[in-house]
């Protein structure tokens, strides 16, 4: 079984940084790709960034510009880097681990509030 725990969020002001991370433990194979996703109340949740083979990384026009998503494949963790943050941005960040053979993972989620 695979799980996913990500860590990082929290209360940071308008302009200010975070980096979250997702890591990754049990049993899988070579990962395809891997992603954010965020999800604000009352609103659907939507993709932020993903990474895959190439590598490449693509990023909602939203974040574009301020947040950078890479990974570690040695340690099996995620990372999403988000500058300039803004109110906006607030909402709760799952990551999404998508391997080869096998269904998609998800993580618990882990909130950031952005607030003066």
């Amino acid at each position: 079984q695979v799980q996913l725990v990500e860590s990082g969020g929290g209360l940071v002001q308008p302009g200010g940084s975070l980096r979250l991370s997702c890591a990754a433990s049990g049993v899988f194979f070579s990962i395809k790709g891997m992603a954010w996703y965020r999800q604000a109340p009352g609103k659907e949740r939507e993709w932020v960034a993903s990474i895959t083979e190439g590598p490449r990384t693509n990023y909602a026009d939203s974040v574009k510009g301020r947040f950078t998503i890479s990974r570690d494949n040695a340690k099996n963790t995620l990372y999403l880097q988000m500058n300039s943050l803004k109110p906006e941005d607030t909402a709760v960040y799952y990551c999404q681990l998508v391997p080869y053979g096998s269904n998609n993972y998800w993580g618990q989620g882990t909130q950031v509030t952005v607030s003066s």
